[in-house]
């Protein structure tokens, strides 16, 4: 495998995964993340507790601080998304249960030490999901090429109910092998997008199919697993290698 960094994730980290999902008698890895989703929401539902003390004014201003911190920021331009504020801390990013294309069990544990390309997308988006996934493989390659640089990509499906590890591996390859699919229960995926505060609905078509409208900004993660950069769809591969290579190496390898 050309991509050395991956590879300690996918002979280390992975491997144990795989071998607690695949052992005789251990439960099935999809319901394992269910469980850590539906704990992971509880969490969420718990800021509705104190939200009666609050009264209507409080209660006002709490939900809309709860939406804003799962919004998308908007004509984000280069890439100047808003990652912290004084008080809270980091507001994008966080923990996360999925399954990779090989039935995994993958937590952010598991990309720690590398730089990761972070992509939401799905293989049924016609038009702006190929073309990202395309502009995440050429990055990578022109970073390794020219810069010798690695980096991870990592591309995390919204549509998790057609995107199951096999047809979402085989769609990846398509692209570049390099590149880490993750899918999951709904609700796990559903849970990762609102941390990273990710758009997107479902679009109910004629006879019974549907699209999934979504934003497509890419973030680039470093070794800690913290956003540092955000991109739009506007980039070019040239023009995306060029930021991701100032950001990485800001920090001394």
């Amino acid at each position: 495998m050309r991509f050395r960094s991956s590879r300690q994730i996918h002979s280390g980290s992975y491997a144990k995964s795989s071998k607690k999902s695949n052992a005789k008698g251990e439960p099935n890895p999809v319901l394992q993340v269910e469980e850590q989703a539906s704990q992971s929401g509880s969490s969420n539902r718990s800021y509705l507790v104190p939200a009666a003390l609050l009264g209507i004014g409080g209660f006002a201003t709490f939900l809309r601080y709860n939406g804003e911190r799962r919004a998308i920021p908007k004509g984000s331009g280069q890439g100047n998304c808003s990652f912290s504020n004084a008080v809270a801390g980091p507001i994008i990013g966080g923990p996360f249960t999925l399954i990779n294309t090989e039935d995994e069990i993958i937590t952010e544990k598991n990309f720690l030490g590398n730089w990761v390309l972070l992509y939401f997308g799905y293989t049924s988006s016609p038009d702006v999901g190929p073309e990202q996934v395309n502009l995440m493989a050429k990055a990578i390659d022109i970073l390794e090429s020219k810069e010798n640089l690695k980096i991870l990509p990592v591309c995390v499906t919204i549509d998790p109910h057609r995107d199951t590890p096999v047809q979402l591996r085989s769609y990846l390859k398509e692209f570049d092998s390099r590149i880490v699919g993750l899918t999951g229960p709904d609700n796990a995926v559903r849970q990762m997008a609102q941390e990273y505060r990710v758009f997107f609905k479902k679009v109910e078509e004629e006879g019974g199919d549907y699209l999934v409208e979504s934003s497509h900004n890419m973030y680039l993660m470093n070794p800690k697993m913290e956003v540092v950069r955000c991109f739009g769809i506007e980039y070019s591969a040239e023009e995306l290698s060029k930021d991701i290579s100032k950001e990485m190496k800001k920090i001394p390898s």
